[in-house]
């Protein structure tokens, strides 16, 4: 099992032409991603070759789901397009769309989470899932890639994993490769993300294949302290957890435009607290967050 991601999931490329979507388009087909599309209106009508597969070019994402029944696009274009390609995927009523692209506008971010919230089918669940912006993406090992994680650190397993730092992402499942994971999500580090930590948190916890889970955070809002919240409420595995950021000076933004801290609100200290108050171990370090892991999965 896993999270949002398998091995039947469609994948659409909207940027497959450009340079990042043709050397991740690569890179994802080789860690097993079933890519049956990509969208371009300029290139409308061509395709695009990588190895011995040929991958059609569509004019629009509504286009590439009608003829190929995508359910998944990743989103490989600059920030000042990256609104539009988002709002088009989301009307064109995607499952779920990752956006890769850092740097794209607060207020735009703002305004296509907005429209997937207000996208919601017969039983009031929205329609369109959004994972970013500046995000690494999802892996689910040994079976798809969406996204830029490099697919040769681990294998498949029993750790769910969810992280702000993509960075940190990569690190721990290289800690923890000799247990595995079940799905890797890289939800971004920008004030406004679509996937928050609760929602991997939620999602892990109902995956049967799941045992056990790692939390990565980082300064800056609340998150953590309201995905401390929900696991005390409703997450029965065990959770680590890691927040980045002790370190960091008061006032300056480190790296994600949403880490900073103002005041004693964001600290690495404060969230440090609150989870554990959730009852879950936070590891000073990655590695010493991959222990208490280790230790934690030993017990089950």
């Amino acid at each position: 099992m896993s999270i949002y991601l398998n091995k039947d999931s469609k994948v659409i490329v909207q940027g497959i032409t450009g340079g990042e979507g043709t050397k991740h388009t690569a890179l994802m087909l080789k860690a097993g991603t079933n890519i049956v599309g990509g969208v371009n209106a300029r290139k409308a009508g061509t395709t695009v070759l990588h190895g011995d597969k040929e991958i059609n070019v569509f004019g629009t994402v509504k286009e590439a789901i009608a003829e190929t029944g995508a359910d998944v696009s990743i989103v490989f274009v600059p920030p000042a397009f990256t609104k539009d390609a988002v709002v088009e995927a989301i009307e064109a009523g995607i499952g779920l769309v990752v956006v890769i692209t850092e740097g794209v506008p607060v207020q735009d971010s703002a305004e296509f989470w907005a429209l997937a919230q207000s996208k919601v089918d017969a039983d009031g669940k929205q329609i369109t899932r959004i994972i970013g912006p500046n995000c690494p993406g999802i892996i689910t090992p040994g079976e798809a890639l969406v996204g830029i994680t490099p697919a040769n650190i681990t294998g498949k397993g029993p750790i769910g994993l969810v992280s702000k730092s993509g960075t940190l992402t990569y690190q721990m499942m290289y800690e923890l490769r000799d247990l595995g994971f079940s799905t890797a999500i890289g939800i971004g580090g920008d004030p406004i993300i679509g996937t928050t930590h609760i929602d991997a948190l939620a999602a892990f916890e109902a995956d049967p294949e799941t045992k056990a889970i790692v939390m990565i955070g980082e300064i800056g809002g609340d998150a953590e302290e309201r995905a401390a919240d929900f696991i005390k409420a409703n997450v029965t595995k065990p959770v680590v957890g890691y927040v980045a950021g002790f370190t960091a000076p008061e006032g300056k933004t480190m790296g994600h435009a949403g880490a900073i801290v103002s005041g004693s609100a964001g600290t690495a200290q404060a969230k440090k607290e609150a989870l554990e108050a959730a009852g879950v171990k936070v590891g000073k370090t990655p590695s010493e967050t991959a222990k208490l892991l280790r230790e934690v999965y030993a017990t089950l």
